[in-house]
């Protein structure tokens, strides 16, 4: 039996009828990936503002879908104008999420309470977005039998989250930011409720004026959009006493350079790493106990630093022979070996012939080295303080262990542990994780202006404490470490005195709760 005639009076709407069938279900994948950004966005300023990923995200996620349990509920009370709802949810949900990565950037440093900033916001998407797919169900529920309505939803709301999860990390983070990725996505969901408006506009009791709306919404986002290398630079503006003179995000963390007059500054996540004015006392202390207790450090392991200034100093001991160093963001090592101005501060070191410069997480790329067999003399690990779980294993017993495989027995290695002052259980918990490890340690602590009293520790394969007694022969032309004052600094006042706290595993990272509820309470 011959199909339909396209050319009967009846064609052209049963036409209509399957092409709105299938923009409403392409606007299900889109809002549902527009929907998981959002998320992911919350969670990743939040761990980049407030530290411990694992428990930002754990809460941004749970209060999302706690969120989006609510606007479902909340959705069987719509009864009449299903489609004017559903479309002034999604320009609402484009305008917040769109605007999201901003005001979150904007109000960090200007709010008593910025979780309740964070959870407010996050709880209004989530229940916007749960209002979404149950009035979605609702406008499909005449096109579609129940069981190929729900089963196809339900698919492309997973599917969406799928893509979503995906471009994140591997496109929108690293090519657009956090910035520019919400607005982008707030401008789909605006596109979503045009689109809904443009079929289903007989439907509607106002469409001029919600065609208004969605005109403004993506006015708005648009120009957000175009505009958001200078809203993310005024906001680190507002956030950084100093001149901001470079400012961009990795897929690891956002990177910013200031300058004060002389003084040039290194801030990660908004942490300050670096100031010009005296990591000479920081990377001295950090680097120079080790090699002058090392009997011959002729290779020599630098782990984090991509700054390329502990690798400075690391030179200056003519015994060197090979600098590996790993760190894991090459847009640190790239920055710090190709300006100018950075090369001069770490005495354009990464360019040495002596030394290599691998971007790899130090965690995975030790059990490679392993397997290589490579064996060093002497270890400088630099890492970040653990205010997260992602670095917190890299003050580990796991982690300690793989560096014992890649030394040397007379090797000798140093560790910054941050502030034994402030953080006294964190500074004393690296210090018993790496007795745990097989290491016997000699901990020491200087005075860095920048950051107060710091804290290092030496280590060696072996048991029991490290011998640090007589005269330390250190290399020539150092502007603050000298043999006395080397010293001095093994020497700890009973404020900083060691107490018992405990071993970092990765099955407790121990040290992470320690750092965060030390450094929270001195920033209070």
């Amino acid at each position: 039996m011959a199909g339909p005639d396209p050319t009967t009076p009846d064609a052209a709407p049963r036409a209509d009828a399957r092409s709105t069938r299938w923009l409403l279900l392409a606007s299900v994948f889109t809002i549902a990936t527009c929907g998981i950004v959002y998320e992911l966005i919350a969670g990743t300023l939040a761990s980049y503002l407030l530290g411990d990923s694992v428990t930002q995200f754990s809460t941004v996620i749970g209060v999302y879908l706690f969120a989006m349990g609510v606007g479902s509920w909340l959705s069987r009370f719509v009864q009449r104008d299903v489609v004017g709802v559903f479309i002034r949810a999604e320009l609402l949900i484009g305008l917040l999420g769109g605007f999201s990565a901003f005001l979150l950037f904007a109000l960090f440093e200007q709010v008593a309470s910025f979780r309740v900033v964070l959870y407010g916001l996050v709880f209004a998407i989530g229940t916007l977005v749960g209002l979404e797919i149950p009035l979605l169900l609702r406008l499909l529920k005449d096109e579609l039998k129940f069981e190929d309505l729900v089963s196809r939803v339900l698919s492309l709301d997973y599917i969406g989250a799928l893509a979503a999860s995906l471009l994140f990390p591997l496109v929108l983070v690293p090519k657009l930011g956090l910035m520019r990725a919400s607005f982008l996505f707030g401008l789909l969901n605006a596109g979503v409720s045009l689109l809904a408006l443009r079929m289903l506009r007989d439907q509607l009791r106002q469409p001029r004026l919600l065609l208004a709306a969605a005109v403004c919404v993506l006015a708005l986002l648009a120009g957000g959009l175009l505009a958001s290398e200078r809203l993310q630079a005024w906001t680190e503006r507002a956030a950084y006493a100093e001149n901001i003179i470079y400012a961009r995000s990795s897929p690891y963390q956002r990177i910013v350079l200031t300058r004060q007059q002389d003084d040039l500054r290194l801030y990660l996540n908004g942490n300050l790493q670096l100031s010009s004015r005296d990591e000479y006392r920081y990377h001295e202390a950090l680097v120079h106990p080790a090699l002058s207790l090392s009997p011959s450090p002729r290779r020599v392991l630098v782990l984090g630093g991509g700054d390329g200034c502990a690798v400075r100093e690391v030179l200056r001991h003519a015994a060197v022979e090979r600098v590996q160093l790993v760190d894991l963001d090459p847009e640190m090592t790239r920055l710090f070996a190709g300006h100018p101005v950075l090369q001069r501060l770490n005495g354009n070191a990464l360019a040495s012939p002596k030394v290599t410069v691998t971007n790899a997480d130090a965690f995975t790329w030790l059990e490679r080295a392993d397997d290589d067999g490579l064996a060093f003399d002497a270890a400088i690990v630099d890492f970040p303080d653990p205010s997260n779980f992602s670095l917190g294993k890299l003050f580990s017993t796991s982690f300690y262990q793989r560096l014992r495989r890649v030394l040397t027995d007379q090797a000798v290695i140093s560790v910054q542990c941050t502030s034994p002052l402030v953080a006294r259980k964190s500074f004393w918990c690296v210090n018993q994780t790496l007795q745990a490890s097989g290491f016997g340690t000699a901990p020491y602590h200087v005075y860095v202006p920048s950051f107060g009293e710091w804290g290092f520790v030496l280590a060696q394969p072996g048991s029991g404490a490290l011998a640090v007694t007589g005269p330390h022969t250190l290399p020539d032309g150092l502007r603050f470490l000298t043999p006395d004052g080397l010293s001095q600094a093994f020497t700890f006042p009973p404020d900083m005195a060691e107490l018992p706290v405990g071993v970092n595993r990765l099955n407790n990272q121990i040290l992470v709760r320690h750092f965060e509820e030390e450094w929270s309470r001195y920033a209070q």
